[in-house]
C-alpha cells in the first residue's frame, strides 16, 4: 500500500526528476507528463513513482530506469517504477514548459 508523499518531498523527488530525460525527445518526463503518481510504500520503505511511456512498446525502459537512480541517489534510498498504461498517455498531459521546449524542437503542439 503506498502513501502521500510531503508536500516537500514530493517538489524534491518531482524537481530531482526533472532530470531524467525522455532519450528519443530530450525533455524531461516530468514535463512530457509521464509521471502519473508519487507515493511512498511504507512497508518496503522505498518511492513508488507511476510512470509511463510515450509508447507502450517503447524499448527504452531501463535507460529511464538508469537515469532515474542517479537522479534519486541524493533524494531517496530506494524507489520502483510502476509501469502504467491505463490511461494511455496523450500529448494533453504535457506541462507548458513541456510544450515550450517541444515548439523549440520544432514541434507543432
Amino acid at each position: 500500500m503506498t502513501a502521500t508523499l510531503s508536500p516537500e518531498k514530493y517538489d524534491e523527488v518531482t524537481e530531482a526528476l526533472k532530470d531524467v530525460m525522455d532519450p528519443e525527445l530530450g525533455i524531461n518526463v516530468v514535463d512530457l507528463g509521464l509521471i502519473y503518481d508519487l507515493g511512498w510504500d511504507d512497508e518496503n520503505d522505498a518511492l513508488v513513482i507511476h510512470m509511463t511511456l510515450t509508447s507502450a512498446g517503447c524499448p527504452l525502459t531501463d535507460v529511464l530506469e538508469e537515469q532515474t537512480a542517479q537522479a534519486l541517489d541524493e533524494v531517496v534510498e530506494r524507489f520502483r517504477i510502476n509501469w502504467v498504461w491505463m490511461p494511455p498517455w496523450g500529448p494533453e498531459r504535457i506541462t507548458d514548459d513541456g510544450r515550450d521546449m517541444m515548439r523549440a524542437l520544432g514541434f507543432a503542439i
